[in-house]
């Protein structure tokens, strides 16, 4: 899972294997969650054993699943060197979506997220990054589909560029890969701006800035990426990332007591984002053991929110399931057992 189509291609022709064969073995990958080459049927005993010698197929292994009160599922998956991640399957209406992992904890260090304080570890291979998605695909609820995937679990995905987009081509591979659409999956990311700006000519995926302040001393306080690129920086490649007809940026905004959510920020965004095309995602904060800070009052969310759709924003209040099993945004830590 490490291999792209192309890249598979390429091994096989220079054993002398036809390279069409390559979608052969990745439908039985993806398409038919084969795990064992021995099983591929349609493919000849000698290029079977070839594979076997040369390729494992790989599951994560599930340490823990814990299982929220409003439905949402979080997975412990053991990797392969004694490190840990975690995944999250929420429920929505009439789909699930699958939060997922680019890294082994985080380097960017910001104060609101449980999963920097662990610092970082290192990065996920493209395989480990498909097979959170293919292994829960595997055990999902057939009554709704699995259709939305968002880099939003552990790390910085655009720290761990080579990987996420391999991992991303390979999920959105309509003929060998899992068929995701690309209108589906969604890259998180704190403000990398040379690499965002590479996402947008790379990839078609949607993008997400973890946004949170509206002046460059809180956001520093809050992210210390900002120091190196600031709120205009990383506003201007915003204006510059291509945007098919009719897509939106998502701002994601995490609302802290008495730190961003004054009437004052929320004129504030009003005027930083007004020449692009954005979405607002308000995220009243979740809280976790250690952290200073609070939550908001319901009172003070509504109020946010409001300004910002007087301005003709849209903007939505996010209230992250799985709060009660640490699953939420922000809490994720892949802490063992």
């Amino acid at each position: 899972m490490d291999f792209t189509k192309d890249e598979l291609a390429h091994w096989l022709k220079s054993q002398g294997i036809a390279p069409y064969r390559a979608g052969q073995i990745l439908r039985w990958v993806y398409l038919r969650q084969e795990d064992v080459f021995e099983k591929m049927t349609d493919i000849g005993k000698s290029l079977r054993s070839l594979l076997s010698g040369h390729f494992v197929v790989h599951r994560l292994l599930k340490v823990r699943t814990e299982l929220s009160k409003d439905g949402t599922q979080k997975y412990l998956f053991l990797l392969n060197d004694g490190n840990f991640i975690e995944s999250v399957l929420i429920p929505e209406r009439d789909h699930f979506t699958l939060c997922i992992s680019s890294q082994v904890g985080c380097a960017q260090g910001c104060r609101f997220c449980l999963t920097g304080r662990f610092g970082f570890v290192r990065n996920l291979t493209a395989g480990e990054i498909v097979a959170q998605v293919r292994d829960v695909l595997r055990e999902t609820d057939v009554s709704k589909p699995l259709s939305n995937i968002v880099f939003m679990g552990m790390g910085e995905p655009l720290a761990n560029y080579s990987n996420l987009t391999r991992a991303i081509h390979i999920l959105t591979d309509s003929a060998v890969g899992l068929k995701f659409s690309n209108r589906k999956v969604t890259v998180s990311t704190a403000g990398l701006v040379p690499k965002l700006r590479k996402l947008g000519a790379d990839t078609r995926v949607n993008l997400a800035i973890s946004l949170n302040a509206t002046d460059n001393d809180t956001r520093n306080k809050l992210m210390p990426i900002n120091r190196k690129y600031p709120i205009e920086t990383l506003l201007d490649a915003c204006r510059s990332y291509p945007l098919s007809p009719g897509r939106r940026i998502f701002f994601e905004y995490i609302l802290i007591k008495g730190v961003n959510d004054t009437e004052q920020d929320a004129i504030r965004l009003c005027k930083l984002l007004r020449s692009l095309k954005a979405k607002v995602n308000l995220i009243p904060f979740n809280a976790f053991e250690g952290s200073k800070f609070s939550r908001p009052s319901d009172r003070v969310v509504n109020r946010f929110r409001d300004i910002l759709l007087e301005n003709r924003y849209t903007a939505v209040i996010r209230l992250s399931k799985g709060q009660d099993i640490s699953a939420a945004c922000g809490q994720l830590s892949g802490k063992g057992v």
